[in-house]
């Protein structure tokens, strides 16, 4: 970037300037030295040569006599980047560490929370859930597929049940969003292996970025490959594909969409009230710690999806909060999925904790099961928000007028009513001492509502229900009327 110069002379001078460098040969520049006034440092791009045909040959110049000249130069680099002195000691920040501040140094500024979470989750190297297994007692959480197979049972139930209310179609696309382990799909598949049509007619696409879980999930659902090199799940015999995002889905045939713990986990931006409205919080580099946060200065581009977000809540809720989460991801994603269930029939189920409003200060870091700070060592705890499901249910209707959204219901509602007290009462008909505990314990964290009132074992092992916590919404095609259990 080119210094900017400003030039006053009382006389005429034969001088010429050119890109900042004073074109005339002088005995001696020192002359020149109280004159020259620099406000900042800088660099300068390299000159064009430039001739004045009207000054002297160097025999000329050297004879001449000089007169002080009456000649001013200020120099503005203000708007110029001073790099930091480089250190050649030894750093002990993690890859991703690195790449984060590289990002914000590139950027010259601070990043949004939103990238922040996606760098930390999803990044290709070093992302949380790109190269481990991240689920189970052994991993950072569980979910409620890995507590029992009666979860995904029930899903397989309400999958069932949707499409025969479709009409019992000979061809329909089964996808599910971010599949873990793919125990949800293997326990939905085994439970619903005797009724042959259904599944003959699935064609199962797994929407998944890891590689890691890919190969987990591969072997979940015993899957082999044909000598065409199509992917087979043992279970029922379906296709089996993988896709890295739904958009990558073959469309045109009736589809059922699973996301149960998915939307939770894309990337949330957020907003703290200040002085001067509404600004988004920011992470930033900072001198005692890897990161810190910080306050945008100016508006930014999420702003649109916050302003958005607002018409859909009421003047009275907004006053009351001091910070508000969005998440743009989730609500251009409700808007895919409503697009393709209203061209081409089905539904969707969503499934996660979260509340059907506008929601606050709720990003958290989990890791071996225990929350931590969210900038903390970024890529080893998982990061999750609380789920907007206001915010689907708007999102759905205004990208479509040919779906229904039914729903949030609790968790316990939802599997209550699609039968799992029926289905854990016949399990416990046949099994040891040991596998009815483990059933019990499995029930109550689905469906029960904090710690279990039976349990006898150690209090840091109590059994803790998710079955409030967690909310169910369906998003489904208006030709197949209200979806079960939502009617």
């Amino acid at each position: 970037m080119l210094g900017k110069l400003l030039i006053s002379s009382s006389s005429s001078s034969s001088s010429v300037l050119s890109n900042g460098i004073l074109r005339r040969t002088f005995p001696s520049l020192s002359s020149f030295s109280s004159s020259l006034s620099l406000s900042t440092s800088s660099s300068s791009s390299s000159p064009q040569s430039h001739t004045d045909p009207s000054s002297p040959n160097k025999d000329e110049t050297e004879e001449a006599t000089i007169l002080q000249p009456s000649l001013k130069i200020s120099i503005d680099r203000s708007s110029l980047y001073s790099p930091p002195v480089h250190s050649h000691e030894p750093s002990s920040d993690s890859e991703l560490v690195k790449h984060l501040k590289g990002i914000i140094k590139f950027r010259g500024g601070p990043i949004s929370v939103a990238e922040y979470m996606e760098e930390v989750l999803t990044n290709p190297k070093a992302g949380f859930y790109i190269n481990r297994d991240v689920f189970g007692s052994g991993g950072d959480f569980i979910t409620s597929p890995e507590v029992s197979q009666m979860f995904g049972e029930m899903v397989g139930v309400w999958a069932m049940c949707l499409w025969e209310q479709m009409g019992q179609p000979e061809k329909v696309n089964l996808i599910e969003l971010g599949p873990g382990r793919g125990t949800l799909m293997a326990d939905l598949l085994r439970g619903t292996s005797k009724v042959e049509k259904f599944t003959k007619a699935l064609n199962i696409h797994m929407v998944e970025c890891s590689p890691t879980l890919k190969k987990l999930q591969y072997s979940a659902l015993k899957c082999t490959e044909e000598v065409d090199k199509t992917v087979v799940s043992m279970f029922g015999g379906a296709p089996v594909s993988w896709h890295a995002t739904l958009e990558q889905v073959p469309s045109g045939l009736p589809t059922i969409i699973i996301g149960h713990e998915f939307y939770d986990a894309l990337p949330v931006h957020q907003f703290q009230r200040a002085s001067r409205g509404w600004c988004e919080k920011m992470v930033d580099v900072a001198d005692d710690a890897p990161f810190r946060f910080v306050l945008s200065q100016q508006p930014t581009p999420a702003t649109l999806y916050l302003m958005k977000r607002c018409t859909w809540a009421t003047k009275e809720d907004i006053a009351k909060l001091d910070q508000i989460e969005i998440c743009p991801k989730g609500m251009d994603l409700t808007q895919t999925i409503a697009k393709r269930i209203g061209s081409d029939g089905g539904g969707a189920l969503i499934i996660d904790y979260g509340s059907d409003g506008i929601v606050s200060d709720s990003l958290q870091a989990i890791r071996k099961h225990k929350f931590v700070d969210i900038l903390d060592d970024p890529g080893s705890a998982d990061l999750s928000a609380y789920v907007d499901f206001a915010s689907i249910r708007n999102s759905a209707k205004e990208a479509s007028e040919d779906v229904s959204v039914h729903g949030p219901i609790s968790q316990s509602q939802f599997l209550g009513s699609l039968g799992i007290n029926f289905r854990v009462e016949a399990l416990l008909q046949n099994c040891t001492d040991e596998q009815a505990e483990s059933l019990r314990n499995g029930y109550w964290q689905l469906v029960g509502d904090g710690e279990a009132p039976f349990w006898e074992g150690p209090e840091d092992k109590t059994p803790i229900g998710m079955g409030t916590r967690y909310l169910a919404m369906a998003i489904v095609n208006k030709n197949q009327g209200s979806s079960v259990p939502f009617q």
